[in-house]
């Protein structure tokens, strides 16, 4: 039994980067699946769409590369843990990596990457960063 979803999407999409593979396969949840659809929103990864088999959930992913063949994600890391959780307030979140990098917050008005928490003027859990 997976007790973080959120750590083992993570390490599944890191792990299948550095193995150049093309898809992958994630354990739904809401969290895992607003935080995806970030990461196509910022073009860390190509698509993502969600399969039904039966009762069970997945979401599919479909990875990106540059001309190179390197992944486009260099460093995907959890901050907040089951064990420690970390929130930061809307001034905390403004930039991360010089704008490069991505924050993954979890607010009261969902899951939200930084640049939008920040205009929307919350804080909150932070997920990940991604750059």
């Amino acid at each position: 039994m997976i007790n973080d979803l959120v750590s083992d999407s993570l390490t599944r999409i890191r792990n299948a980067g550095m193995r150049q593979l093309n898809t992958t396969t994630l354990v739904h949840s809401k969290s895992v699946e607003a935080m995806v659809n970030i990461l196509v929103d910022k073009s860390y990864i190509e698509s993502c769409n969600v399969v039904e088999n039966g009762v069970k959930k997945t979401i599919k992913v479909v990875l990106k590369y540059d001309d190179n063949g390197r992944c486009v994600i260099n460093e995907m890391k959890r901050v907040s843990k089951p064990g420690r959780r970390v929130y930061k307030g809307k001034e905390d979140i403004k930039r991360f990596k010089n704008g490069y990098g991505t924050i993954i917050v979890s607010t009261s008005h969902g899951v939200l990457a930084n640049d939008k928490a920040y205009e929307l003027g919350i804080g909150g859990e932070v997920m990940c960063t991604v750059w």
